[in-house]
């Protein structure tokens, strides 16, 4: 199961492991149960510390990774490979016995909770579903009244579809949806911790003032930080997560000096080199609200929930989000359907017919990979010509289950009440109604900064992206913008990270002009 590569770094990260492991595998007869018995012998050859042996369990292939005799274990029901490989490999240093990477308080918080059944749906294609899946194990090591059972759905297609399941992470907890999409330890607390949003909120009070905030942990967030704190700058961060957009990228190519590379494993790099510096750091958080600087010379940044940083300048670092079509019935059945992810969700929809909406290059790249396992595939494009790269058109018009329509407008999602049954659908030159029937919409038509909780405050264009300088400044004193929430054209990851740096060393130059300029208490602790 395993090649020489993936053998030769379990081997050495099950020299971490510290205690006693059984892979407990429910198996039968299958193909699928083969290749488990497989897969699970070669763990065990790599560790006198790791057993395996057989017991019965509802899902079958699966098996548990248990710390001998306790309660402390994780369970995989199917083969955890492709992006869950690395859940599988963190599971077996965690529960056997190597602490898990999360800050105290968090960890505690975790130890606090009641407890639960989870179970995540996950698909191996999909980038976001180990951050899920990592969580809830880790979670579940450090807190045994966790139980979590992580399903590989493209395994267990008949309980996928007997709850209706249109796209992945799909999170239960007790038999009930919980929730759907990235989550990770923080965001899992703040939703089971009824007193975890007052928690946060006195912390962040409580934090004194920074020299450099930086709101965004994607590029250029990221940057922003780490080119502060070696300025030897306070430098605060707080972001929902860290990797921002980066995080739904699937294969990266055009980052200078790194051939090939993928959107979590640069997410990951991204949050450990800023953690190599002294960054005080906040994730899964959202800012609500931004207040100019006042008479001590602090720009206010208000979070979600409650809790206000203050900062002698701030870089915004906000990113962009998927924009939505803006019909009925898309959010209706937005993950009952309706999606965004074709790498996530797209194994969800095999042999089914699905449209992508857009014609340019990621709506063209994304009908390719579902044609591979959509029964057909209908591409929707407002305008009358495609806009993606002509050899991506090429590549899409060879494929023998592709439609195209051009100067089509959609008009709405239709449902049957649980998901999406069919698209109705405008011809922009006749005016003619007609409905496509399919099963899932994909929707791939860019992208809208993440500025509306600055309304009224900073400067935005009409596509609401920040107006900055050559520099980054913005329209507010002290204030910065980097990255795709600003109006630097080409949204690229390089350019973003070109742009977080421009962004704190003006601002470091700002703080600089600012101690000689003014005298008030703010600026004498810079001087201090």
């Amino acid at each position: 199961m395993l090649d020489a590569n993936a053998t030769a770094q379990l081997k050495k990260y099950l020299e971490l492991v510290s205690l006693p492991l059984e892979l407990a595998a429910s198996l039968d007869d299958s193909p699928a149960s083969a290749k488990m018995r497989e897969l699970l012998g070669e763990i065990a050859a790599l560790s006198p510390l790791v057993s395996v042996v057989e017991e019965s369990n509802p899902r079958t292939p699966s098996f548990a990774i248990r710390r001998a005799g306790t309660e402390i274990e994780v369970r995989f029901a199917g083969l955890p490979m492709g992006h869950e490989f690395s859940s599988l490999v963190l599971a077996l240093v965690q529960v056997g016995g190597h602490a898990p990477r999360l800050d105290e308080e968090t960890a505690e918080a975790v130890r606090r909770l009641e407890g639960g059944e989870f179970v995540t749906y996950m698909s191996l294609t999909c980038q976001n579903c180990p951050t899920v899946v990592q969580a809830l194990n880790t979670m579940s090591v450090l807190n045994p009244r966790i139980r979590h059972v992580a399903v590989e759905g493209g395994a267990f297609k008949d309980e996928v579809e007997a709850l209706g399941i249109k796209a992945v992470p799909a999170i239960y907890k007790d038999g009930q949806l919980f929730g759907q999409g990235r989550m990770d330890v923080a965001d899992f607390v703040a939703r089971l911790d009824s007193g975890a949003g007052a928690r946060i909120a006195e912390a962040l009070d409580a934090k004194d003032p920074f020299e450099v905030l930086v709101v965004g942990g994607g590029p250029a967030g990221a940057t922003a930080a780490i080119y502060s704190a070696r300025k030897a700058l306070r430098t605060g961060l707080v972001a929902a997560r860290f990797g921002g957009q980066v995080l739904d990228t699937m294969a990266i190519e055009n980052f200078i000096s790194v051939p090939h590379t993928e959107g979590p494993r640069l997410g990951a790099a991204l949050e450990e080199h800023v953690r190599s510096h002294d960054v005080d750091i906040t994730t899964g958080v959202k800012a609500s609200a931004l207040h100019p600087a006042g008479e001590d010379g602090l720009i206010a940044v208000d979070i979600e929930g409650g809790g206000t940083l203050r900062a002698r300048s701030v870089v915004l670092a906000t990113g962009a989000h998927y924009r939505t079509m803006g019909v009925p019935g898309e959010e209706e059945y937005r993950n009952k359907g309706v999606t965004f992810c074709p790498h996530c969700d797209g194994p969800l929809f095999k042999d089914r017919p699905v449209a992508v909406i857009g014609g340019g290059n990621s709506g063209i790249e994304a009908a390719i990979d579902l044609a591979q396992v959509a029964s057909h595939v209908t591409v929707v494009e407002f305008l009358d010509v495609l806009k993606a790269d002509a050899v991506l058109v090429n590549t899409l018009r060879s494929l023998p289950n592709v439609d195209v329509l051009t100067s089509t407008r959609v008009v709405e999602v239709v449902g049957d009440g649980s998901q999406v049954i069919g698209l109705d659908v405008e011809d922009r030159t006749s005016g003619q109604v007609r409905r496509l029937d399919l099963e899932g919409v994909f929707v791939q038509i860019g992208l809208l900064p993440d500025t509306g909780w600055l309304d009224g405050v900073i400067e935005r264009n009409r596509a609401g992206e920040i107006v900055v300088d050559q520099r980054g400044a913005t329209s507010l004193p002290g204030v910065f913008a980097a990255g795709d929430c600003a109006n630097t054209p080409y949204k690229q990851i390089v350019i973003s990270l070109g742009s977080g740096a421009t962004a704190a060393l003006s601002a470091f130059d700002h703080l600089i002009r600012s101690r000689e300029e003014a005298d008030t208490p703010a600026a004498a602790t810079l001087r201090a």
